[in-house]
């Protein structure tokens, strides 16, 4: 892939374009009106284009300073595999790296789909047992899963 036609974008709050993305990767997009205040809520986020078409996007959220968490990390099924999803990476763990400046002891969290943990694991993350906590947890909502 020619690098050249790739652009990054920090910051975007283009809420058709992150639905867009969510439905790319198959996962169910939310109304509008949600993802919007999704995105106006966001601490930071890289938006990837091909040309002027997104191809992928990731983001962090939390509150800044103590707890961080690595979220919607998105890149178009076409484009996967091509080092996209790690310019994302990239990109998201050099804002986590400058709040690190800040507070050394920032806790960085991720959610990883089922299968793709390895992906991750070459940021240096690792599952919360590998460090001696607990496990991760979410309230579930039993509409949300099947």
């Amino acid at each position: 892939r020619k690098n050249d036609m790739i652009k990054i974008i920090e910051n975007s709050k283009d809420v058709n374009e992150f639905n867009y993305l969510y439905e790319e990767v198959g996962w169910r997009a939310y109304s509008y009106e949600c993802s919007k205040k999704a995105l106006d809520n966001t601490l930071y986020s890289i938006s990837i284009y091909d040309e002027d078409k997104i191809i992928g996007f990731g983001r962090l959220i939390g509150d800044g300073i103590c707890f961080i968490y690595i979220h919607d990390v998105m890149v178009v099924p076409s484009f996967q595999s091509q080092g996209i999803g790690s310019m994302i990476m990239n990109k998201l763990l050099e804002k986590v790296k400058e709040i690190k400046e800040e507070n050394p002891s920032v806790r960085t969290y991720l959610g990883s789909s089922t299968g793709k943990e390895g992906v991750y694991e070459k940021f240096g993350i690792v599952k919360r047992e590998e460090v001696g906590l607990g496990s991760g947890m979410i309230l579930q909502n039993k509409d949300d899963f099947i």
